[in-house]
């Protein structure tokens, strides 16, 4: 990171905060959230199968939390690596994912060589990103990623952003940014990326979901 990035956003403070006290509660409400989520699966798969055919087969899931996807990206077969701003939570991704490779990290900063990973997911961890700061995200997903790299995003859908207080009686400070699908495929298309798959799933009838959910699929362009 340069000296002119040296002081992070407040949101990575507060994002990390909110996690490091949530994370056993996170491990106990949704460490088994795929179980009964076919169509997320699906797209998991999805993006599996196209960075099985890259050359450079490594894949890292940003913003990994538990481990969930990573362990779903590791029993497809992919080498993949979990990196997440928590301390706390890459603890729990260590102990319920024995054997898988996780570390604490940021999605500004990933600390990995240029064009050296063949895929990237971001699971529903850019919704913690403000808009001022998505482009630079994305910038930084560009630069690791291989030319036709894949890269797979997971968010909620709507226009108001939602702010969490409190965690199963963890006071925290999260902010869940909520966005139209079209708006991260126009962002992506001007960073870089050729957008190959877009779909939006309505929410499952549960406590869980709220608003419908999107899921992209993008290449790093040649």
């Amino acid at each position: 990171m340069t000296d002119s990035a040296a002081v992070e956003p407040d949101f990575v403070a507060l994002t990390r905060g909110g996690y490091d006290r949530a994370a056993v509660h996170y491990v106990q409400r949704f460490q088994n959230h795929l179980d009964d989520r076919p169509v997320d699966r699906a797209m998991i798969g999805a993006f599996a199968e196209l960075v099985a055919n890259m050359p450079t087969p490594h894949v890292l899931d940003v913003g990994c939390g538990t481990g969930v996807a990573t362990a779903a990206l590791a029993a497809a077969g992919l080498h993949v690596t979990g990196i997440d701003l928590s301390p706390n939570m890459i603890a729990q991704a260590r102990q319920h994912n024995p054997g898988l490779s996780f570390r604490v990290g940021s999605m500004l900063d990933l600390a990995v060589a240029d064009g050296s990973v063949g895929g990237l997911c971001a699971w529903y961890s850019i919704i913690h990103v403000p808009d001022a700061h998505l482009a630079a995200v994305f910038a930084e997903f560009h630069r690791v990623l291989a030319p036709g790299g894949v890269l797979l995003l997971a968010f909620q859908v709507g226009d108001e952003p939602r702010v969490l207080t409190d965690f199963d009686g963890e006071p925290v400070q999260l902010t869940f940014v909520r966005r139209r699908p079209e708006v991260a495929a126009d962002l992506l298309s001007s960073s870089g990326f050729r957008v190959h798959a877009e779909m939006v799933r309505q929410p499952d009838d549960d406590a869980a979901e709220s608003t419908p959910q999107a899921y992209l699929i993008a290449r790093r362009a040649a």
